[in-house]
């Protein structure tokens, strides 16, 4: 067999790994094509650039949550804290209905949805997962420097790892794809346990960590130039901690051993993992650190005379790859702004009433603190600044400019009669909670501000590490007190760290105690990382998904006196979420599972 490819055609022939006995009479069509139309390996991994663009696809492979219109359901896995004026996806139990994940699909589907590419998670993990072995494995082709070998080869490793991660996070254990497969494999690779496919997981990182720079701009390649979107020694050992974190979590190692508890090892592997990267980005000159709390807003949306500007700044250590800006702000619009200004959506998404209680007050204690000054009856005076800068409430600024038909709608009105509340009158489409989110849009965006931004959803920053890292000293050596050995911070300090970046003062000792730890974490990570999309995720692998305290959603009901102020301040239910033991995991497409024996269903479906 001749031994060439097409550049574009040939990683999706078997991209999809478990569709290799569908894809077979089109692996044959592939096959039968003109010589002339085909590029040898030679020429595509022959050298540096070459090489570099066929890396730089798996970057793009991501699916960006934060765009995806599926059915006109927008921030997908913030499905734990908003509501809609209509189902939420998964909030009935149904976890058949993830099309938008492309998993019923046997082919790279890159189909489009409003004139954008929407990009799948299931099936773009596996065509990036066949590149970077099929990259892996002509290595020896590259003639180039040591430097540029170590950086092709450390991203190919990245990005194996990068999707197997994403996969599992969803799923569970899978087959660890080690090797570009053949038409003529037989289908006989074992499905993993958690535990045992986050090990290969973490070796990949480690040895990615090895050969990945701490900053692209100090390489030497025409590659050089930016750490946006590329991967590096930090977000590699950042993501080699995130999975062995969660192998370790509850519900992962019940998966894997049966016992619903954390797993002490994996959590110290976490935290070592961690340690390494919160030293590196501390150290002097590093191009990742903490954002100052006036440039915190700027992680999520960049406001610019051009609209061009990129949010992120250097906290972000894994950026999302965005196609179409104008589309993104479209989406974010739609989700986050009553139709009255312009964003022409009847699907709002609006944060819950008890999420909205995880904001602190501002002298930094929880509302149901006795000492925290919290008055029910005027809920949202005196709350934390992250509060004021991601929650919309009622008499909230909307706009700037308040001028002619504008002046109306200069402040949030989202009591019971209120403009930007959902009612049956088609102009009253707005929060069926009382709420609006504006975490990724700036006060006067979609009026006649002409507010000019660009807002993307980090896929993972360095706040979350400093959090992920408390937990895991926490569960890996005993208390709020304990460190990795050596490291600069305790749990507990690891904590107050991003407390104290959000303004807040520390919080009192209990807080930090044995029995009150997780309540504590568990608080700050809902709100330092409100609206990120990782609620879903936590609240799985703490195996707490299921408790009835997180399967309600409610809103608050009220009215407005003669002086406009909130009264017969009430709380209401909603919705309370389907959650059972099975919906620890996505059902596999069947299709899939019937391919050969070792690929199993998740329990209860």
């Amino acid at each position: 067999m001749k031994n060439s490819m097409k550049i574009k055609n040939y990683p999706a022939i078997c991209g999809m790994i478990l569709s290799l006995a569908v894809a077979m009479a089109a692996c044959t069509d592939y096959l039968d094509k003109a010589p002339e139309s085909d590029i040898s390996e030679k020429e595509v991994f022959g050298n540096f650039i070459s090489y570099q663009g066929w890396v730089e696809e798996m970057a793009i492979c991501m699916s960006n949550y934060h765009q995806i219109l599926s059915g006109n359901l927008y921030y997908t896995f913030n499905i734990t804290e908003i509501m809609q004026d209509v189902p939420v996806l998964w909030d009935d139990g149904n976890y058949w209905n993830y099309s938008f994940l492309g998993a019923g699909s046997s082919y790279l589907e890159l189909g489009t949805t409003w004139g954008t590419m929407s990009k799948f998670a299931w099936p773009l993990a596996w065509y990036a997962i066949r590149k970077a072995n099929t990259g892996l494995q002509n290595l020896e082709l590259m003639q180039g420097t040591q430097e540029e070998k170590d950086l092709l080869k450390g991203q190919c490793l990245y990005y194996r790892a990068f999707y197997h991660l994403e996969l599992m996070q969803f799923f569970g254990g899978l087959p660890y794809i080690d090797r570009a497969l053949a038409v003529e494999d037989s289908l006989t690779i074992p499905r993993l346990s958690y535990a045992e496919t986050a090990k290969r997981v973490a070796e990949d990182f480690s040895a990615a960590a090895e050969l990945l720079p701490l900053n692209w701009a100090n390489t030497y390649t025409l590659a050089a130039g930016t750490n946006r979107g590329r991967p590096t020694k930090v977000s590699a050992l950042a993501y080699k901690g995130k999975n062995l974190l969660y192998a370790a979590s509850p519900m992962m190692n019940e998966s894997s051993t049966g016992v619903n508890a954390y797993d002490p090892e994996l959590c110290r592997q976490a935290a070592e993992a961690f340690d390494e990267v919160i030293r590196l980005c501390e150290q002097a000159g590093s191009a990742f650190y903490l954002e100052t709390w006036a440039n915190w807003p700027s992680i999520f949306v960049k406001v610019s005379a051009s609209g061009e500007d990129l949010p992120g700044g250097a906290e972000v250590l894994q950026h999302q790859t965005i196609y179409e800006n104008w589309y993104v702000n479209f989406t974010t619009q739609r989700a986050q702004l009553p139709v009255q200004f312009g964003s022409g959506n009847t699907r709002v998404e609006s944060p819950t009433h008890n999420f909205i209680k995880y904001y602190h007050m501002a002298n930094g204690l929880p509302i149901d603190d006795p000492a925290s000054g919290y008055d029910p009856n005027d809920p949202w005076t005196n709350r934390e600044p992250r509060f004021y800068n991601d929650i919309v409430y009622e008499g909230a600024r909307m706009l700037n400019t308040a001028t002619g038909s504008w002046a109306q709608y200069e402040f949030a009105h989202l009591h019971n009669n209120g403009e930007f509340r959902h009612g049956t009158n088609a102009n009253y489409r707005g929060s069926v909670t009382g709420y609006l989110d504006r975490r990724y849009v700036p006060v006067g965006a979609g009026t006649a501000d002409g507010i000019a931004y660009q807002a993307y959803e980090p896929r993972l920053r360095l706040a979350d590490v400093y959090l992920m890292y408390a937990e895991a000293v926490f569960h890996g050596y005993g208390s709020a007190n304990d460190r990795y050995p050596g490291a600069n911070y305790t749990a507990q300090e690891a904590i107050e760290k991003i407390r104290e970046r959000a303004q807040l003062q520390p919080l009192p000792a209990q807080y930090y105690a044995a029995g009150n730890f997780m309540e504590t974490l568990i608080r700050e990570r809902a709100v330092e990382m409100a609206f990120e999309g990782l609620r879903w995720f936590d609240l799985r692998r703490w195996n707490i998904a299921g408790e009835e305290k997180y399967r309600q959603k409610t809103g608050v009901n009220f009215d407005i006196d003669a002086d406009g102020k909130p009264v017969n301040i009430r709380e209401t239910l909603l919705t309370t979420r389907v959650f059972e033991k099975k919906h620890n995991w996505l059902p596999f497409p069947v299709k899939d599972t019937k391919i050969y024996p070792g690929w199993y269903q998740n329990p209860g479906w």
